[in-house]
């Protein structure tokens, strides 16, 4: 049975994520701030802020005690404002780069050793061109940095699989936190989380444009 390690598996395409991978029976390691939530549903609920680094230490410590390595690793956390430069505060501009960026760098950092060899890192990003719209400019630099990362990051973990998965609007709560109109079209989390899965079983590596 493999092991997938969700961060971010509260929100909306990590909840998504957390049900699919238990569906086929895979062992799954819950890192959120609220590990209640999943607690008794997967083989392992962790608490960690990906703001802390030494909270994300901590909970990669604990999941090293509850599995032998992690074949699928996933970053799903994120966050998402709305404020034209000129309003934005540092702390907000902040605290959407570091969830969105610094976090994914931060998880990433500490999980490498628990990874299996061949293991596949998917991070959930956007399609950031499509972002660059007033009142959008942390997210969209957030999210363009990430894939930045995850592009050195792939050259440098050669023996395993890196994938930017970007889809268009997805519905989930985080839409409530700008004042823009949901597509009607935007896809539930839990279709989302069926490509990631399939992108992990096709052996996808790269950009994966969900529009």
């Amino acid at each position: 049975m493999p092991t997938a390690m969700i961060w971010g598996a509260t929100g909306g395409i990590g909840r998504a994520l957390v049900d699919v991978l238990l569906d086929k029976e895979w062992s799954v390691v819950a890192v959120s701030r609220d590990e209640e939530a999943l607690a008794g549903r997967v083989t392992c609920s962790l608490r960690a802020d990906v703001a802390d680094p030494f909270s994300v230490q901590r909970a990669v410590q604990a999941a090293a005690h509850e599995v032998d390595d992690v074949a699928l690793w996933v970053y799903a956390a994120g966050d998402i404002t709305a404020a034209p430069v000129e309003e934005m505060t540092p702390a907000v501009w902040g605290r959407i780069l570091t969830a969105n960026l610094t976090g994914a760098y931060h998880a990433a950092h500490y999980s490498l050793p628990l990874l299996a060899p061949d293991a596949h890192l998917v991070f959930v990003g956007a399609v950031s061109e499509r972002l660059r719209l007033p009142g959008l400019s942390a997210y969209a630099a957030a999210k363009a940095g990430l894939e930045a990362f995850a592009d050195a990051l792939r050259k440098e973990q050669r023996r395993r699989r890196v994938t930017v998965v970007r889809p268009s609007a997805v519905a989930t709560p985080l839409w409530d936190k700008v004042p823009l109109r949901m597509p009607k079209d935007a896809p539930p989390p839990s279709k989302v989380a069926g490509r990631i899965l399939a992108a992990y079983d096709e052996g996808h590596s790269g950009l994966l444009d969900l529009v």
